[in-house]
């Protein structure tokens, strides 16, 4: 029996997407359980067509490549149908404030539906675990190595457990990459389409054009020729240092070669 009193349906839904960009990227895959409020359930599954490229690091995490959805039926296709399984439930989900409900807002927003979540209540399993399971490093110490760590914010003592730590994970997660490599790949999951590491910079058309803010989409070839203040502004102050690489160089005229496994 699930332990919340239900006044209304609440639907427990979980996304794999081309990437984690609601703006930018898809919905592939979506199941849901509506609970409702009689103690029942409803179970919903969706395995949708992008209609775009699924990235490889993506393929590497949820196993869904081009040819299986293919010939599975597009987000529009399905929309009204996914509009009704929801109504006007209210949401829950793993980490699903951040992540799965903004991806769903914008798939739904392309088509010009609205899903308003204003009047939703949110119930996500993810706040619920950060809020009451510490996840500093002395929680990590106690779990992987069974020690306290009491000389925590001590330099020399921190760095000691971390490495403890991450010996720690190795021994409990014997299917852990090997290599750096493939490690980076794995926990530091990078969109080819990200001209820098954060993404604040992104390849559209071959181009390299602003991400974020008020001149998000316009190209930093254009803004280096028309209005360089920008640019400058990016220069000098709190970006990552490959963002402010990338427009210090194209203030002097030289730009990027696009990789050619860019995505739009």
């Amino acid at each position: 029996m699930f332990p919340v009193k239900l006044d209304k349906p609440l639907v427990i839904f979980d996304i794999e997407a081309t990437g984690t960009n609601p703006r930018t990227d898809r919905i592939i895959e979506l199941a849901a359980i509506r609970l409702n409020e009689d103690g029942s359930r409803d179970d919903g599954y969706w395995l949708l067509n992008p209609e775009m490229p699924i990235p490889p690091e993506t393929i590497d995490i949820h196993h869904i490549t081009d040819d299986i959805v293919k010939e599975c039926p597009t987000f529009k296709e399905k929309a009204l149908e996914i509009m009704g399984f929801f109504g006007d439930a209210d949401l829950g989900g793993f980490n699903a404030a951040r992540y799965d409900i903004p991806m769903l807002e914008e798939e739904f927003l392309r088509l010009d539906i609205r899903f308003d979540t204003s009047y939703r209540r949110i119930l996500d399993a993810q706040r619920i675990y950060h809020a009451r399971e510490p996840r500093n490093l002395s929680a990590a110490l106690e779990f992987y190595c069974g020690r306290k760590h009491n000389e925590a914010h001590g330099a020399e003592a921190d760095a000691q457990a971390t490495l403890d730590v991450i010996c720690g994970q190795f021994d409990k997660y014997g299917d852990l990459p090997k290599d750096m490599e493939t490690l980076d790949r794995v926990f530091n999951p990078q969109d080819p389409a990200n001209a820098d590491r954060a993404g604040r910079l992104r390849w559209v058309d071959g181009e390299v054009v602003i991400n974020f803010g008020k001149r998000k989409g316009e190209k930093i070839r254009e803004l280096a020729e028309k209005e360089p203040s920008f640019l400058k502004w990016i220069t000098r102050n709190d970006f990552p240092s490959d963002t402010r690489e990338i427009c210090e160089n194209a203030l002097k005229g030289i730009f990027p070669t696009p990789p050619a496994d860019a995505k739009r």
